[in-house]
């Protein structure tokens, strides 16, 4: 079986996308229960571009229990996913319980913010977005003016006349 499954994210790196898929789908029906096989077979679907076949996977996959980085990926994947076919809650709430658990992931943070705008929640989705630019950018012109952004950020429906 982890020669199957070497051989199937190989694929996958080498572009291979539809093999790499085959070769997952075969080992999904022998172990069903792999957390880690249904995340990948999740993933699988989503470089094809099947997102709505991509989701119970994803969702057996952090329900069955991963490792930590792996689970991570499998948060940001199912609630990226989510917002990609339209049901904004559901990558809401994906998203939000994803960085209860891994609190800094900016990757997570971003696409939480994307879904935020999504549902029409423009103030927090940019407020998440300048503090993410704020907190991880080095370009010295956004730093140069770093403390203005920083204060405006949450007060962008603001005006002082």
């Amino acid at each position: 079986m982890k020669q199957l499954l070497e051989k199937a994210l190989n694929l996958r790196k080498q572009g291979h996308l539809l093999d790499s898929n085959n070769v997952l789908q075969q080992l999904i029906k022998e172990l069903p229960n792999d957390a880690y096989i249904n995340y990948q077979y999740a993933w699988s679907y989503d470089v094809l571009g099947e997102e709505s076949k991509a989701v119970p996977f994803y969702e057996r996959a952090i329900s069955l229990g991963l490792p930590e980085k792996d689970e991570e990926g499998a948060f940001i994947g199912l609630g990226s996913t989510y917002r990609t076919l339209g049901d904004y809650d559901k990558s809401l709430k994906t998203l939000e319980q994803g960085l209860k658990r891994f609190p800094h992931n900016r990757a997570m943070q971003v696409f939480l913010a994307m879904t935020q705008y999504n549902l029409k929640d423009h103030k927090q989705a940019m407020e998440l977005l300048l503090k993410n630019i704020l907190d991880t950018t080095n370009d010295e012109n956004i730093q140069k003016y770093r403390k203005a952004i920083e204060f405006y950020s949450d007060k962008l429906d603001e005006t002082w006349t």
